[in-house]
């Protein structure tokens, strides 16, 4: 009896961190991109976006229930959050939309769990409880964690970019400093050569 509550235990969590995915995506410039999940009435899902890199780190999202009713909507956004509990069964989409922008385009992280809605008929072992905690506390270290690698790579592609103009700008003015003592000496020499002559 307790190997078959342990089994099923390990089984719930199993299915708890399978539902989880990450993903990155690029959207050009005027796009949109959507995908979506069926879920059954009572399943919970939550998404997670962050904007990695292009343009002004801002993303447009959308999220829309199965009769088409919009549940969410952020504009120009560079992070954000949703959950929710599936009202009925049906198609839940979430869009992310770069329309708004002509020129640049932009790199998404996003994430998307959920747990699947077991029915709690009251014979629940306090050890099942804990476990259901613990896979929800583990789901939120792991956002925690893929939010601070995203934001971890793009502070280090703007710590890289700021060097390359650095040195860049180090070499320019290093070729002026010797452009301009080039001139100088040769105006000089020119100048103390006209005055012998004279």
């Amino acid at each position: 009896m307790r190997w078959s509550l342990l089994s099923s235990l390990v089984a719930l969590v199993a299915l708890a961190a399978s539902t989880a995915r990450a993903h990155t995506i690029d959207l050009d410039a005027g796009a949109k991109e959507c995908f979506f999940e069926d879920l059954h009435t009572e399943d919970k899902m939550t998404v997670t976006y962050q904007v990695a890199g292009g343009g002004h780190l801002d993303i447009d999202f959308s999220l829309t229930g199965p009769t088409g009713r919009t549940m969410n909507e952020q504009r120009k956004k560079d992070t954000g959050t949703h959950s929710f509990t599936a009202e009925s069964d049906g198609r839940f989409t979430y869009c992310f939309s770069n329309e708004m922008s002509t020129v640049s385009g932009k790199t998404v992280s996003f994430n998307v769990h959920g747990i699947m809605y077991v029915e709690d008929d009251g014979h629940t072992a306090p050890i099942e409880r804990e476990i259901r905690q613990l896979s929800a506390a583990l789901e939120a270290v792991k956002d925690e964690q893929e939010y601070i690698v995203v934001r971890e790579r793009l502070h280090r592609d703007t710590a890289e970019s700021t060097n390359d103009r650095v040195k860049y700008w180090s070499i320019v003015q290093t070729v002026l400093l010797f452009a301009v003592c080039a001139w100088q000496v040769f105006y000089l020499k020119r100048f103390f050569e006209v005055k012998r002559a004279v």
